[in-house]
């Protein structure tokens, strides 16, 4: 059984999934309100969905948890409010993702990013952002178990990923700064997130990945299509 379940999760690209569904959940927020579509106005605001559209398709915040949407701290997470947004973002997953891939195994590169990007909508929520989207939190978390990774294991190897992604985490939190209506709780949640995640799953050097690991992988995937499958009930009721 431990054979077949790390076989499984193995043989998953996590990074290359989430990256569709991301852009397919994108797709499907400029279908569901089209004619409510922005067009080239702006460079940032450049074929935005609309609020409505986003609203129904899992935007969390404060405003989105009163009302019991409990789902929205996952969903948020594979939305994005505009094609500028969903690149960059997805830049940063394919950059990173893969070198959490292999340094932590498929199984706990599938746990620390989505558990950081609950950790990033949760902290976001409690530091009372009325609404937010986007999987910056999640790949906050990635940077997070990357300075992890880099810190304890040391060594020439190490300190160059801990030096050059920290360098990366710093530049992408003064830029949120910047901007205005960037989640910068949510990408210091997602941080923090990760970087404890990391902590307590462990990367490959340290122990290889287990039956433990792909079994929270599989509980955590059920959440996600839980979080999925409340998000479909509201949009069909």
């Amino acid at each position: 059984m431990l054979n077949k379940s790390s076989r499984i999760f193995a043989q998953i690209n996590f990074v290359r999934d989430i990256a569709i569904l991301c852009s397919a959940m994108y797709v499907l927020s400029i279908l569901v309100d089209f004619p409510k579509v922005t067009g080239v106005r702006s460079i940032l605001s450049i074929f935005s969905p609309s609020p409505r559209a986003l609203y129904q398709l899992g935007m969390s915040g404060s405003i989105a948890l009163k009302e019991g949407r409990w789902w929205t701290v996952v969903t948020a997470n594979y939305l994005h409010s505009g094609l500028l947004h969903i690149v960059f973002n997805l830049y940063w997953l394919i950059r990173i993702g893969p070198w959490v891939m292999e340094l932590f195994g498929a199984a706990r590169f599938w746990i620390i990013y989505t558990l950081a990007g609950v950790c990033g909508s949760l902290v976001s929520v409690l530091a009372g952002t009325p609404l937010f989207i986007g999987a910056s939190g999640a790949i906050f978390g990635l940077f997070g178990a990357l300075i992890y990774y880099g810190r304890y294991r040391g060594g020439t190897f190490g300190s160059n990923i801990f030096r050059h992604v920290s360098i990366l985490a710093l530049v992408g939190l003064l830029f949120g700064f910047t901007l205005s209506g960037v989640d910068n709780w949510g990408h210091l949640g997602g941080f923090a997130g990760g970087l404890v995640v990391a902590f307590f799953v462990g990367y490959e050097e340290q122990n290889k990945q287990g039956f433990a690991h792909n079994i929270i992988a599989l509980f955590v995937l059920v959440f996600v299509i839980e979080c999925f499958g409340g998000m479909l009930i509201q949009y069909f009721s």
